[in-house]
C-alpha cells in the first residue's frame, strides 16, 4: 500500500469506506445507495450531485473487490505516467461521462417501454407519466466504480498497446490493445443482447468513450501536455529535451580535428551515442516507474548527464 501513488491509494481507500459504511448504516435501516446512487433523471429522488458520489458505491462485495482490483492494477501505472492531477481529472471524467450515458440509455429505455404499453403515447406525454410512475422510476439506481475503472483501463491500453497481459483464463499472454477490443465488443455485445439485465453496459462503454475523448483531445492539444505533471516529471522531460538538442548540435570544431580527445571520431559517436540511449531509457523508467525507481549508479548517471 505505501507504495501505490496517492490517488489510486485515496481511491481505494474511500471506496472501502463507503462500502463499509453501507453495510453499518444499512443495519440501521438506511440504504446510501438510494442516498448516493445514481437515480434516473426524471425519478423523484434524483440529485445532480449523484453523477459523482455514485462512483464510489457499491452493489456488493464482489463488486468492490473487481472493481478495487482493477483499479490497483490498472491505476498505478497509468497515474505514475500522468501524475496524481492528471489522472484524477481523468478518472472523475470517465465516471460522470459513464454516468450521462446511463441516464440518457435509461431515457431511451423509459421511451420505449412507455410507447409500448400506452396508446397514443408521445414525446410530451413523458413528465406525466414518469410523474405517476415516479415509484418505479426511483428503482433505476446506478452504483459502482465501473465506468470510471473501465476509462483507466482504455487509458492503460493506449499508453502500452504493446505490453501482455496474462489473463486468467487464457494460456497465452495478450497485448494490451487487443485486450482494450475484446472488452469493448464484450461490453457491447453484452449490452445490446441483453434487457433488464442489473449490469450497466452502457455505462462502461460511456466510461470509455469519455476516456478516449479526453485522451485524443490531449494528443491534439499537446500545449496542455503539463497539465497535471508533476514538477519532477517536468524537469526530467525538460532534461531530456535539452540533452536531445545538446546531442543533435553540431560541435563548434566540425569538420576539423579535436585534439583534446585520443579516441577515433567513430568511437567518439558510438560512445556519445550509448550514453544517450542509456538517459533515454533511465528517463522512461522515470516516467513509468517514478524517480524513486532508479538505482543509485543510475541516479548518478541521470545527474552526471544533465551536467
Amino acid at each position: 500500500m505505501f507504495r501505490i501513488p496517492a490517488i489510486t491509494k485515496n481511491l481505494l481507500i474511500i471506496n472501502v469506506l463507503m462500502f463499509a459504511a453501507t453495510w453499518v448504516f444499512g443495519r440501521q435501516g438506511i440504504d446510501l445507495n438510494s442516498v448516493f446512487g445514481l437515480h434516473f433523471f426524471l425519478a423523484r429522488d434524483f440529485q445532480i450531485y449523484q453523477l459523482f458520489t455514485y462512483m464510489f458505491m457499491h452493489a456488493g462485495f464482489t463488486h468492490l473487490f473487481f472493481n478495487m482490483f482493477a483499479l490497483w492494477m490498472f491505476g498505478c501505472v497509468v497515474e505514475n505516467v500522468w501524475g496524481p492531477k492528471k489522472f484524477l481529472f481523468y478518472y472523475m471524467v470517465c465516471g460522470v461521462g459513464a454516468g450521462l450515458i446511463q441516464l440518457i440509455t435509461q431515457f431511451g429505455e423509459f421511451y420505449m417501454l412507455a410507447s409500448d404499453q400506452i396508446p397514443g403515447f408521445g414525446f410530451g406525454d413523458i413528465m406525466a407519466v414518469a410523474h405517476n410512475s415516479s415509484a418505479i422510476l426511483n428503482l433505476w439506481t446506478t452504483v459502482g466504480a465501473s465506468g470510471a475503472i473501465y476509462g483507466v483501463l482504455l487509458a492503460f491500453g493506449m499508453l502500452f498497446p504493446e505490453e501482455r497481459l496474462f489473463i486468467f483464463p487464457l494460456p497465452l499472454p495478450i497485448k494490451a490493445k487487443w485486450f482494450v477490443c475484446i472488452y469493448i465488443v464484450v461490453e457491447l455485445l453484452s449490452a445490446l443482447g441483453t434487457s433488464n439485465s442489473s449490469v450497466a453496459h452502457f455505462a462502461h462503454l460511456g466510461g470509455m468513450l469519455f476516456g478516449w475523448l479526453l485522451i485524443r483531445y490531449w494528443r491534439n492539444n499537446p500545449g496542455g501536455g503539463s497539465f497535471g505533471r508533476s514538477k519532477g516529471q517536468q524537469f526530467f522531460d525538460n532534461l531530456k529535451s535539452n540533452w536531445e538538442r545538446r546531442s543533435h548540435r553540431k560541435s563548434d570544431n566540425a569538420g576539423g580535428y579535436d585534439r583534446t580527445r585520443n579516441e577515433s571520431d567513430w568511437d567518439y559517436n558510438a560512445r556519445k551515442k550509448a550514453e544517450q540511449d542509456e538517459i533515454d531509457r533511465i528517463l522512461d523508467k522515470v516516467r513509468r516507474s517514478g524517480y524513486d525507481s532508479l538505482s543509485e549508479e543510475e541516479k548518478r548517471k541521470l545527474f552526471d548527464g544533465g551536467k
